[in-house]
């Protein structure tokens, strides 16, 4: 009897999510900006949040979240000449997020040392990331599978993985691209200078042994896959994260339910870091175009709500 009323609830729950979706989308823009419909839309969030089906997703992009990778390279100014800069990625999928940050500190700091540690669950996929060749050709040209190989077939297919149509580079500039890859017809093999320093390790991110087996990192990246997990184990994974953390080190954890996010880092004592805070939460499109429907999409950048730079910052140093 329980059971069916579950299920029921749900179906309820379904149908008026749905009608509040088409209503939603419209409104004009302007007016969904105004505080009631953010609060209405607050409301909305947490039925998809509690109620939403989750599943990991693959979908990455080279240079995702400018001001994000800019407040890497500035943290990275504090670092003394000549030293070596340990960096970890969770759930680094496809490998665009790391070439992103080793690139962008590897221009910033040529004269540091930098280790980068590419860490997913996902043997496959680490394999794909750490050969650093991306497709290029449209992903209707799969299609074609007499026209190409079976290696360019699966190279396509594993860069297309859950992009819905949007090219892993599409945020990058032409002069961006130059610098980052060689090209070969229609395949972009990352560039051997850039690829310097990183290693890529198969690892659960729940593992309470990584640090034994990694040690300790200055920073440490754990952005967009903990929102794919139910409130619970999204938080007990966060607090594992955080031991990699060396201390005064920082944690970046954008992509996450925000609720989770916010009572961890109070619950622990960790500092947000508040610089570019806003241009961070705003930074990702992807993030933040599908609120409130996406049980992963950010809620609009709020200063006045309590705890606010708990609740925004997507950087935090550790103690």
């Amino acid at each position: 009897m329980r059971a069916a009323f579950q299920r029921a609830h749900r179906t309820i729950i379904g149908i008026y999510l749905r009608i509040a979706c088409r209503i939603w989308w419209r409104l004009p823009v302007l007016l969904r900006s105004f505080s009631m419909f953010v609060a209405i839309g607050t409301h909305l969030h947490s039925l998809v949040l509690r109620y939403g089906e989750r599943r990991q997703n693959h979908s990455t992009f080279f240079l995702r979240n400018r001001p994000e990778l800019e407040l890497i390279k500035r943290l990275a100014s504090d670092a003394a000449h000549g030293a070596t800069l340990r960096v970890a990625v969770f759930a680094c999928s496809k490998g665009a997020e790391v070439y992103s940050i080793a690139s962008t500190l590897r221009c910033a700091r040529p004269d540091l040392t930098i280790n980068t540690r590419g860490i997913d669950i996902s043997r496959e996929i680490l394999d794909f990331a750490s050969s650093g060749i991306y497709s290029v050709r449209a992903a209707d040209n799969q299609a074609l599978s007499g026209a190409v190989s079976t290696e360019e077939l699966q190279l396509n297919w594993y860069t297309q993985k859950d992009q819905r149509g949007a090219s892993i580079v599409c945020r990058m500039s032409e002069s961006e691209r130059d610098m980052m890859f060689d090209r070969e017809g229609d395949y972009l093999r990352v560039k051997s200078c850039m690829r310097g320093g990183i290693s890529w390790h198969c690892a659960d991110a729940a593992d309470r042994e990584l640090v034994s087996r990694l040690g300790h990192h200055d920073m440490v990246i754990a952005n967009r896959f903990l929102c794919h997990m139910r409130p619970a184990a999204a938080e007990r994974i966060l607090h594992s994260i955080a031991q990699m953390v060396k201390p005064g080190g920082y944690l970046f954890v954008s992509g996450i339910d925000l609720d989770v996010r916010e009572r961890v880092a109070i619950g622990s004592n960790w500092k947000p870091v508040t610089e570019l805070m806003h241009e961070i939460h705003e930074g990702d499109p992807s993030l933040r175009n599908g609120w409130p429907f996406d049980y992963w999409a950010k809620e609009p950048f709020q200063p006045q709500r309590k705890n606010a730079a708990f609740r925004y910052a997507g950087a935090f140093q550790v103690q």
